[in-house]
Formats: structure tokens, sequence, C-alpha cells
């Protein structure tokens, strides 16, 4: 297992176990399955491991088998925060002293801010004392280090890094996301700011696996090196000396083998040229399917009635290339779930945009059909009920 140093300089393995995604039976965790995948993965090396408070059992199933293999000193826990259920500074307590209960420890290594979408769900946080609690917290060493997970764009995303002094974040970020979420950009931001950065969603939820098109397989088998599509998507994440660690929703004992394999000898700058146009040519053909050929450049940003587009066409794009539900999804997320909403139906057709736009796209026409596609009103109309009983 290879290793790279966080901001205090522990060696965190370069791949993470994402406790997300653990096999189910009748509704439960199958719990002895992932206590032999989780064993296995730390006896190659793995010592980072990812839960939540809204993943359904899966705090209380990582403590237990941590408990009972006496193994939670080897191993670094990342939970988090559900600041979108918070009302007070005192239900964060509430949520915090359960959390300790399910995972059977007195400490959290890394706690995040689950799920920020711009600066002002922060802002909100700091309105409620969240900052001085979280303070209070890491003086008393019941939290180690502090950070966030992210979903949006890389302009807010940067904003974010600036907002507070974190430890670490966890951004989406793989090869057909290098220009759209936080991005290369965002990535490449809060390293410079000497931040830790987490992987999520390398995989595009198994999208870069599953249901690649028939030229991106192909270009993978004519390679002269073997490799599957999973681990591809992995080495080009490691290949940049940026990425700290990427978590994987391993719910199999083949799949633990195989990326622990590759995590053993995957090193920053190791891509030569051919390997790096494999990974383009593999993106092209993906992004035959889109609707819209946007880049995510963001040269038409900042739309003056803060329409998030490339967060838009990306959703879009998604909902055709990949599934409805992922596309819709991403959409709620990105736009209508903002605190100030991004959504297309705050467009006025200035036709700014598009003046901007190396690639030609007619915007403000791909606005509308992308706004149809992904439910438009009904969407918006879901976003404003979400955060009215989330006081968001």
């Amino acid at each position: 297992m290879q290793y790279r140093k966080d901001k205090y300089g522990r060696d965190l393995s370069i791949l993470g176990y994402g406790c997300m995604r653990f096999t189910t039976a009748g509704g439960k965790i199958d719990l002895e399955k992932a206590e032999r995948e989780i064993m296995t993965a730390m006896d190659r090396g793995v010592n980072y491991f990812d839960t939540a408070y809204i993943y359904p059992g899966s705090e209380a199933a990582l403590g237990e088998i941590l408990e009972r293999n006496g193994a939670r000193d080897r191993v670094y826990i990342a939970t988090k925060l559900p600041h979108y259920l918070l009302k007070s500074r005192d239900s964060a307590e509430k949520y915090f002293r359960e959390q300790l209960r399910r995972l059977r420890t007195d400490h959290v290594d890394y706690y995040l801010m689950h799920m920020l979408t711009d600066l002002k769900t922060w802002q909100r946080l700091e309105e409620l004392g969240i900052p001085g609690w979280l303070e209070e917290k890491r003086q008393s060493g019941a939290i180690r280090q502090i950070g966030f997970s992210y979903h949006g764009n890389s302009d807010m995303f940067c904003r974010l890094v600036d907002a507070y002094g974190w430890d670490f974040c966890q951004i989406q970020y793989n090869y057909l996301d290098e220009h759209s979420q936080a991005g290369v950009t965002g990535l490449r931001y809060a390293a410079q700011k000497g931040l830790p950065v987490v992987i999520m969603e390398p995989l595009r939820g198994g999208k870069l696996v599953k249901n690649l098109p028939p030229e991106a397989v192909k270009r993978f088998a004519d390679f002269p090196v073997r490799r599957s599509p999973a681990e591809w998507a992995f080495r080009w994440l490691w290949n940049q000396k940026e990425v700290t660690c990427v978590l994987s929703g391993m719910n199999t004992a083949e799949m633990v083998e195989e990326n622990c394999a590759a995590a053993s000898d995957a090193r920053a700058d190791a891509f030569g040229e051919a390997e790096k146009q494999l990974l383009r040519d593999v993106v092209q053909a993906i992004n035959r399917k889109m609707k819209v050929g946007c880049t995510g450049c963001r040269y038409c940003m900042p739309c003056p009635r803060g329409v998030d587009i490339p967060g838009t066409f990306a959703a879009y794009n998604r909902f055709y290339t990949e599934s409805r539900f992922g596309g819709l999804k991403e959409y709620f997320m990105c736009t209508a779930l903002r605190r100030d909403s991004t959504s297309p139906a705050n467009c006025i057709g200035c036709g700014k945009c598009e003046s901007h736009c190396p690639q030609g796209i007619p915007i403000r026409e791909q606005l509308k059909k992308a706004r149809r596609a992904l439910g438009g009103p009904l969407v918006d109309a879901a976003g404003k009920a979400v955060k009215l009983v989330m006081k968001y």
C-alpha cells in the first residue's frame, strides 16, 4: 500500500474504504461479509474508513467490526455531520454524541461537514455557532481534523476553502469530471492551500466500469498494458500528486484485492503521454452520447442571474449518458438545493454567456431543453420544500 501525508504529516493510505455500500440482506447490513472485507482491506494496508450519519447502519457496523477485532487504533475514522438537519448548536452535539456511540469510540479522526453546496450553507452554520463548537471538540481531542465534502462548481468550492481553517476536504472527481464539480481547478486550489484532498465517486457510481461505450471498452482492451477500467480510473487519480486518498465502496472480496493490489505500486506522475491519451480517447467516446458539448471551461460564468450553466449541462448530459436518476440527483443538488437557487429558471435570456462560449453552444436554448428534461418547475418546487423543512 502506498501512503500520502495529511496536513499534519500522518500517513493516509491512497486507497480509502467507502462504507456507504456494504452488502445488505433483508434490509440489514451483512455484518459478517462486511467484516471479512474490512479486515482484508486493513491487512492490505488500508487505514482510512469513510462513513456518515445518514448512511443506514454504516456507522454502527463499522464501530462494531472495529471493536470486536480490537482494531480501532489501527485506522482513521472519517464521518460527517448532517448539518442540513441542524437547528442549533445543541443539535450538533446531540448528533455527534450519537455518532460516537454508534462508532464505539471517544473520538473521530476526520470530521466533515456533509455535502456543503455553496458558501451560504457554511454561513448558516456560522450563524448557529458551529465553528466555535468544532473548535471546542478539536481542543478536547474528540475531533482531530475538520473538513467538508462538496458538490458544486469550482468557483464556489474555492470560496469555501477560504472560508474557514479547514484541515482537509472531499470532492467528487474522476477522469470524466475533470472540468465539472470542483474539478481539477478546485483540486489544485485546495492543494496549494495545503489541504489534503479525499476523492469520492472515482468511478462515477460504477458508471466508469459498467455500460461503457463499445469504443471505450475496445480502447482499454487494445492498450499494451492490460488493466481493468476501474484500475485505469484509480490510477488516473493517483497519478496526480494533489490527490491524497481515493475512496472506494468495496463490497466484494475481489474488489478489495484488486483495488489494494493497484494501490500497492501506484505513484504520482507515472503516466506517460500514451496513458494520458488513452483516457482522453475514452472520455471522447463517452462524450459522443452527450446532449451538450460543454467542456466545463466556465468562460460563460458568472451568470448575472446566478444560473449554474456548467452544472446544469453536466447534469443534463449525465441524465442521458449514465442514468436518469443520476442526472436528476446531480441537478437537484447543484441547482435546486442551493440556498440561493442556481436553476436555469433564473435565466432572462441576456445572452452574455453565449458571447464568451468558445464552443459556440446556443446556451439559452440548451438551458431550456435541460430544464424540461430534468423536471423544471417540479424539481425547483421540491428544492424549495426541502430547504423549508431543513431551514436551509
